[in-house]
């Protein structure tokens, strides 16, 4: 069975049956939306129950002739770095298109928007084929822009393009390091194909790896976003619908982090390893930036915003450790983060409902009022700041053992981002849920519904699931965190050899980092 194509291609089978509906009967495009994203969800499951945690190798491959001519193949397959982001993406959706029941203007194109971004979503995932994840890559912009220009706040319109042209100048170089690869292929093999796969055997000077690398970085840097490529991200955030915001930093911003482990990582092992400095210092800045700037800051959202930017610096200090600890950390913190800081985006959001502001000042000791809502939001503030028990703190912990095994230097540094987090979050909800009542507004206000219930209650229970059982997901990955070690190692280390020849002082002066595998594929935990 085609499990890959089916959870694909499932959301726009659901669009092409939302555009046969009449656009007044709003409750039916809803319900509509909701149960093809559940039922793409359920299909996904099996990806994770029937995964060889045993094999590095592709697993549910597909894979058919698209454009024979240029070597282009539908050709899509996973492994332990892209299940668990398939995943999220499946469980993020449902729960934003249930977190859009307000959503009154033009419902029906906001659902089409929501359910064609899946796809794209999903499909950047799996794609093998680099013309094909270039195609999936672009089609997800197009969804998100109109989501934050359409239904977004008030400076909506200058949002969108700042997220557009940010994204687009990224692609562009990124398009241009793949057009090299395809033909840096042909003259090795004589063959023109686009399989990432048979790029992986390349073998490609370090000058070459070193431009190709920026290329591709730079695409993924504004993505995740990393300092200083920060800017587009606040604005898209704050003006974005809360489901647009939820997805965004649940599943579109891992597109850079993803890319990086992909793509960068594999294909240019030395530029990587030459690159360290450089990652590793701008995620540092990021990290210590993004926390600095969202204690100062009034609103809510804009607070959840520039703590992404903390976050994902961690996330890309795991990656650039270079072992087992980090990278496996550094994906763990992806799926932490998107469940984390999305439903943060949706509690703000819930706030938003009911008072219609976001400034800090405007709340005030709500957990009189709303208990189980100031329960929810505590347990996904402590999960944000990486409580032990809940799941942020697997991704931090793994991230810093794996980053002190490099270099202490960076991960003494970096530790701080965890007090400083700590240090506005817990402010922030001491001011919105603690004290006195200080606006009649606040009086009023209604508890949790059963649509609140049903968004919350299951990333509480991941947050619980993967803080308490890690080895669950860790698992899942070590094979292919372990080959990729491996094969980046292999591959950096025989081009030092040869260059050794030529040069074996200016060699020995810089020698690749060592690498830490862990035997017979085990995370230790």
């Amino acid at each position: 069975m085609p499990i890959l194509s089916l959870i694909t291609f499932l959301p726009i089978v659901g669009v092409i049956f939302i555009l046969s509906i009449d656009s007044k009967k709003q409750e039916l495009i809803r319900v509509t939306s909701l149960l093809v994203s559940i039922v793409v969800f359920f299909i996904s499951l099996p990806l994770y129950f029937n995964f060889d945690s045993h094999a590095y190798e592709m697993q549910f491959v597909e894979k058919l002739p698209w454009i024979p001519s240029f070597g282009i193949n539908y050709y899509v397959g996973i492994d332990g770095v892209s299940l668990f982001l398939i995943l999220l993406t499946t469980f993020i959706t449902p729960l934003s298109i249930l977190a859009s029941w307000h959503i009154t203007k033009s419902i029906k194109e906001y659902m089409i928007a929501m359910l064609v971004l899946e796809t794209g979503m999903i499909g950047v995932f799996i794609s093998l084929d680099l013309f094909l994840f270039y195609v999936f890559w672009e089609l997800m912009l197009i969804p998100m822009y109109l989501l934050i220009g359409i239904w977004g706040g008030p400076r909506r319109i200058y949002a969108a393009v700042k997220f557009f042209i940010y994204t687009m100048a990224g692609s562009v170089f990124m398009l241009l390091a793949i057009i090299a690869l395809y033909f840096l292929n042909y003259k090795a093999t004589g063959e023109y194909t686009f399989n990432l796969l048979e790029y992986y055997r390349l073998d490609i000077s370090f000058a070459v790896q070193f431009w190709l690398f920026i290329a591709f970085a730079l695409a993924f840097a504004i993505k995740v976003p990393m300092f200083p490529f920060h800017t587009w991200l606040p604005d898209a955030h704050v003006e974005a619908p809360t489901a647009g915001s939820v997805i965004l930093a649940g599943v579109l911003l891992k597109m850079g982090t993803y890319g990086f482990v992909r793509f960068c990582l594999p294909l240019f092992p030395e530029a990587s390893h030459a690159f360290i400095p450089v990652i590793s210092w701008m995620a540092i800045v990021g990290i210590i930036y993004g926390a600095l700037v969202s204690m100062v800051q009034d609103d809510l959202k804009k607070l959840v915003a520039y703590s992404s930017v903390s976050h994902l610096g961690f996330v890309m200090l795991g990656i650039f450790a270079f072992n087992i600890q980090g990278i496996e950390g550094g994906i763990t913190q992806m799926i932490n983060h998107g469940l984390s800081t999305g439903a943060l985006f949706l509690i703000v959001g819930m706030l938003y409902e009911r008072r219609h502001t976001r400034m800090i000042a405007d709340f005030g000791g709500l957990t009189k009022q709303i208990p189980v809502f100031a329960t929810f939001f505590m347990i996904v503030t402590l999960s944000s700041i990486g409580l032990p028990g809940l799941n942020g703190f697997v991704g931090e912990f793994l991230i810093l053992v794996g980053t002190f095994k490099s270099r202490i230097l960076y991960a003494s540094i970096a530790t701080s981002g965890i007090i400083l987090a700590a240090v506005y979050m817990l402010w922030m909800f001491q001011r919105v849920m603690f004290h006195e009542i200080t606006h009649e507004e606040n009086k009023t206000l209604k508890d949790m519904n059963k649509r609140e219930w049903a968004i919350l209650l299951p990333i509480v229970l991941m947050i619980f699931w993967i803080g308490i059982y890690p080895n669950s997901f860790l698992r899942k990955m070590d094979a292919t965190v372990n080959h990729l070690l491996k094969q980046v190692g292999n591959k950096a280390n025989v081009a030092s050899n040869v260059r050794a020849q030529n040069k074996p002082e200016q060699l020995q002066e810089n020698a690749t980092p060592k690498i830490d595998i862990v035997p017979e594929n085990k995370t230790e935990w």
